[in-house]
């Protein structure tokens, strides 16, 4: 386990720090973060949670990414990054580090991360839900799938040159990238992309947050 995904370390019931030695023979036990429960009287090893997750994922996690950003996570994405960018976008910008790579979460500098089990992407979305529980914290549709910018109200008569024909004279409402300007609309893929995010807002965390 990853010291990123590791919020209390208890030896033989007493609450310690990562850099207490063990001399064998003694019951150590290892929780993660708790993001419900005041622990503040122990010694608590992770970060405070961030207010507003944001996100780094490593290169091989473009999928996933914009599976975040459909759910509205700021999600930083670039196949060309290696490890060292990785670890100092994560440490300089408070995001969370998000890999199959255990070993990219040993490095000092990786205070937050998520070491994702599944190779499946839609596993690996709920896999992060569940471990952050962050149901409450989905803004679907604000944001560009493809360059994570936020998406914004455009005018019908707009994007006239920007949209096929058909969809134009189809569909009355659009939304556009400030970022990319890539332009959004309520097509079939919407249906789908929407059953997705009401799939991952039952997923067993937020039925269990509702108890």
């Amino acid at each position: 386990m990853p010291h990123t995904e590791i919020d209390l370390i208890l030896v033989d019931g007493r609450s310690v720090r990562f850099d207490r030695r063990l001399h064998g023979g003694e019951r150590v036990a290892v929780y993660p973060e708790f993001e419900r429960f005041d622990i503040s009287p122990l010694h608590r090893l992770r970060p405070k949670p961030l207010r507003r997750p944001r996100f780094v994922a490593d290169v091989h996690l473009g999928t996933l990414a914009r599976f975040l950003r459909l759910l509205g996570f700021d999600t930083r994405y670039s196949n060309g990054l290696d490890d060292a960018e990785l670890a100092a976008i994560t440490a300089g910008e408070k995001r969370i580090l998000l890999t199959r790579d255990v070993g990219l979460l040993k490095r000092k500098a990786v205070v937050r991360g998520q070491w994702l089990r599944s190779r499946d992407p839609e596993e690996q979305v709920a896999e992060i839900i569940e471990a952050l529980h962050l149901q409450r914290a989905f803004r679907p549709f604000t944001r560009c799938m493809t360059c994570n910018g936020g998406l914004v109200a455009i005018a019908r008569g707009d994007v006239a040159d920007l949209v096929p024909p058909r969809v134009y004279r189809r569909f009355r409402s659009f939304k556009q990238c400030k970022e990319c300007r890539r332009v959004y609309w309520r097509g079939t893929h919407f249906v789908r992309l929407q059953r997705l995010v009401e799939r991952y807002r039952q997923s067993p965390a937020a039925t269990n947050a509702a108890q």
